[in-house]
């Protein structure tokens, strides 16, 4: 008998664990969710390091010595997520190995308050790139119209790079024309391309989220028809974009050189409605050559119950399109759901990355030798 999650991976679908802690990784908690639920990376963000450090004790030694050291809450915000980080591409090197480096992928994101700044991100993707010192890291960096030019840029530079925040089509479009753009520079630099591998997050549940709001709002029977459709039918039209692309002049002979496709990552899949099945962006999202990143919550609802049925996306393109349309046609303004979500988005992690320092300042002062005299 094959697992749920076996059958997934047959499928195409390489899972991904959405969170990370200092205490997964020493308690083999890790390595166990690879050997039994068959996860291939690990996706981490300032609000997954802010719950992992705010409780436990796995991180009290390493405090202890960067407040002796006299270190800033910033710098030790960057020494202790760089070393999470670095211990779990260890943990997953076997399947970095295993799959031609396509998997065992492990991600750190640029500071959220860069999102507007490239220069400064890129700057930081190289130095996070550098600290970490793994070959199977991704530097994250957010979809913004600024973060196109870090993308291309930190590409270029030969890093291995997970688009974060991506809601709307056009702005998925210019994220790959991005990565493309990038592996052009790279190749001309003397990069070996094959080594450069990208994702694309796009994010599903947040759009129903916002857009299930504004369909109450409105209230008529067309408009709560399509309740909990729009997030899906927005992924799957991602990846026939993501086809497209890739089937471009630009893209086959880049690919024809040895390159990547960058792979869509269906991010933000856990449900957030009690009233939709819990693995929805699971099942309907299934298809050859994408990354689903999952709560662990999502992780082993999937093992458990997944109802799979194959290839849920390449055949719904024309379907997907009328929900969009039909979204349209009852007043939902997509452009402005996605800007918002963008925004909103940017706005949660800066949030949590403000947690994150006051977690880590409290705890250096703590710590510090006239502290516990």
């Amino acid at each position: 008998m094959t697992s749920t999650t076996q059958q997934l991976s047959a499928l195409g679908v390489s899972i991904w664990l959405d969170d990370l802690s200092r205490e997964r990784i020493v308690s083999g908690s890790l390595q166990k969710l690879i050997d039994e639920r068959d996860v291939v990376g690990v996706t981490t963000n300032p609000t997954i390091f802010a719950g992992a450090l705010a409780k436990g004790q796995a991180y009290d030694e390493q405090v202890s010595a960067l407040a002796e050291a006299g270190t800033s809450a910033a710098d030790a915000v960057f020494e202790i997520t760089t070393d999470d980080v670095a211990a779990a591409s260890e943990i997953f090197a076997p399947v970095y190995a295993r799959s031609g480096g396509v998997d065992g992928r492990v991600s750190i994101e640029v500071e959220p308050g860069l999102a507007h700044d490239a220069a400064g991100t890129i700057t930081q993707a190289q130095q996070l790139w550098a600290k970490v010192a793994k070959p199977n890291a991704m530097i994250k960096i957010p979809a913004t119209v600024e973060g196109l030019e870090a993308i291309t840029a930190t590409i270029a530079a030969g890093i291995s790079v997970n688009v974060t925040l991506i809601f709307s089509l056009e702005r998925h479009r210019a994220v790959i024309h991005a990565y493309l753009d990038g592996l052009e520079k790279a190749k001309a630099a003397g990069h070996d391309i094959s080594a450069i591998h990208s994702v694309a997050s796009f994010f599903v549940s947040r759009v129903d989220t916002e857009i299930d709001k504004r369909l109450e709002a409105i209230g008529t029977p067309e408009a709560l028809a399509l309740k909990s459709k729009a997030g899906i039918a927005n992924a799957q039209l991602a990846y026939q974009l993501f086809e497209r692309e890739f089937a471009t002049d630009q893209a086959k002979a880049l690919l024809a050189a040895g390159a990547n496709p960058q792979r869509p990552l269906w991010a933000s899949t856990g449900v957030k409605d009690p009233a939709l099945p819990d693995t929805l962006y699971v099942t309907e999202l299934a298809v050859a050559g994408v990354v689903n990143t999952m709560p662990e919550k999502t992780l082993e609802a999937t093992f458990d119950h997944a109802p799979l049925h194959g290839d849920a996306v390449t055949g719904s393109y024309a379907d997907a399109q009328k929900v969009l349309d039909d979204l349209a046609a009852v007043g939902v303004d997509y452009d402005d759901v996605t800007a918002l979500l963008e925004k909103e988005g940017v706005e949660k992690f800066i949030v949590s990355w403000n947690e994150l320092l006051d977690t880590v300042t409290a705890a250096l002062e703590a710590a510090r030798p006239e502290a516990t005299q």
